[in-house]
């Protein structure tokens, strides 16, 4: 089992190295020059979309989840295990210097977000909860190449709600364990664990997007917010190391960390890949949740998305860094993981605070579950719509659950660590290839505003592009009953 792993994290090392990272290098600073640093030039755009109106139909009842629902289920698979046991991870191997490559991969991948998240929502289709989309339906609708959506929805069930959620579920188990005075995963309390997670996860999945979409709405913000206090009392009770924390990221980010023996190559590589697990930028994961929301222009789930990258990693991944390196841990022998966080909180704040740590844990896994699962749930239903696979799919999901509580994780680290990269690959390529008609919604959407305008789009504005199934007309996007307010309004402007 020790060989095996060993050959596949090498594997994943070459890929991450000689492949990966330069593409998502040279797209992410082609997105961000031709789209003119829409990541950073129209952040006030993505706090005002975020909140957006959603369409309703004939009835009054939304179309579909809204932008801040759509912003949640992403937000819910980003924060998550990556936050905490990825960020310790990359300090472990990477030392501070790492974070900082963390931050920048941040924000070039908040272009390639951008361009990924309009793009789902430019080829969504319908079904009975709303709507859904993603990479495989671009691939499908945009390249009108369906092998390749169908190539890219099969990495991403054995990614993410498999493999990924998996992790999530043994993150979950161990902390417990710990936090009990268990040794390992794979006793009782692991079988419990494993037991309960399953079935909240059955009570949620069972319902369907819109039940997923309720739960994460409370459960997201309410995590985040309890874990940015429980970070910020610790950075405030060491407020003084902060300029020494700050100066070890920058200074080593550039060079040689003889403390844990990192060179420069493994401090950036350990940087962005940590960085991407956790933020999913460009990864073609966000685009599925994406999709969901029912809004008036594709750009404005665009826009929502890159503030899910922001709000991950500038928020979420920078508090648990600060959390650790306010602690001066021993780097030398640092154990990988969620153990080096969960020692950096005790050892600040108590052994009580390893109980609020767990819950708090499990608030973030527990999403990220349900995230991944709807992610896989859309690809699914890109491959079939027969109702028997999908509730196959549940089935496997839940059990997923359960075997990751009480399994050893290293072989599944690795073997997601590749997945991804190969995922991101096969996504990349479709972004790049589309990224046209991407920079051609901003170019509209921005003409709109510039007009004093809520910008709503329609196909027609788009002559020459096909694949667009939704999208046919105003009444349809906006819902009739925005509509005759706006034809109201505008007849009171005259």
């Amino acid at each position: 089992m020790d060989a095996l792993n060993a050959l596949i994290a090498d594997g994943g090392d070459r890929l991450w190295t000689w492949i990966i990272l330069p593409v998502l290098v040279v797209l992410g600073l082609y997105f961000t020059a031709r789209s003119g640093v829409v990541q950073f030039r129209l952040i006030p755009e993505m706090f005002r979309t975020l909140t957006d109106k959603t369409p309703r139909d004939e009835d009054g009842r939304p179309q579909s989840v809204s932008a801040f629902q759509a912003f949640t289920i992403s937000a819910a698979s980003r924060v998550g295990v990556g936050n905490i046991a990825g960020v310790g991870t990359a300090i472990a191997i990477g030392g501070p210097g790492a974070i900082f490559w963390m931050w920048a991969m941040a924000f070039l991948g908040g272009a390639a977000s951008f361009v990924e998240s309009t793009l789902g929502q430019l080829y969504k289709v319908t079904d009975k909860d709303g709507f859904r989309g993603g990479p495989a339906y671009y691939m499908q609708n945009g390249l009108r190449a369906r092998w390749m959506g169908v190539v890219f929805a099969v990495i991403l069930i054995l990614c993410f709600p498999l493999a990924f959620s998996s992790l999530q579920a043994n993150t979950i188990s161990a902390t417990v364990s710990a936090t009990i005075g268990v040794d390992n995963a794979g006793t009782w309390v692991a079988w419990v664990v494993g037991a309960l997670l399953a079935v909240l996860t059955a009570l949620v999945v069972f319902g369907g997007i819109r039940r997923i979409a309720s739960v994460t709405q409370a459960v997201v913000p309410a995590m985040a917010l309890l874990y940015l206090l429980l970070g910020l009392v610790i950075v405030a009770m060491n407020i003084d190391k902060l300029p020494e924390v700050f100066a070890s990221i920058f200074s080593q980010a550039f060079g040689l960390n003889e403390v844990v023996g990192a060179t420069f190559g493994m401090i950036v590589m350990t940087g962005v890949k940590r960085g991407m697990f956790s933020n999913e930028a460009g990864l073609g994961s966000a685009p599925n949740a994406g999709a969901s929301a029912a809004v008036t222009h594709p750009v404005k789930q665009g826009l929502v998305q890159t503030l899910g990258v922001y709000f991950d990693t500038f928020l979420i991944c920078t508090i648990t860094a600060f959390i650790i390196l306010v602690s001066t841990p021993d780097l030398a022998n640092a154990t990988r993981g969620i153990g080096l966080t969960q020692d950096a909180v005790v050892g600040a704040l108590g052994s009580w605070s390893g109980v609020l740590l767990s819950v708090i844990i499990f608030l973030l896994a527990f999403s990220s579950i349900l995230g991944n699962y709807y992610y896989g749930e859309s690809n699914i239903e890109f491959i079939t719509r027969n109702p028997r696979t999908l509730t196959a799919y549940r089935v496997i999901a839940v059990a997923v659950v359960f075997l990751g509580s009480i399994a050893s994780a290293d072989l599944v680290w690795s073997t997601a660590d590749g997945i991804m990269g190969i995922m991101a690959l096969v996504n990349l390529i479709a972004i790049a290839l589309l990224s046209g008609v991407a920079f051609k919604l901003l170019k509209d959407y921005t003409q709109q505003r510039r007009l004093g305008k809520d910008p709503v789009f329609t196909r027609d504005l788009l002559p020459g592009v096909t694949g667009i199934e939704c999208w046919a007309d105003e009444a349809s996007v906006t819902g009739p009953i925005d509509i005759a307010t706006r034809t109201r309004e505008h007849a009171k402007q005259l």
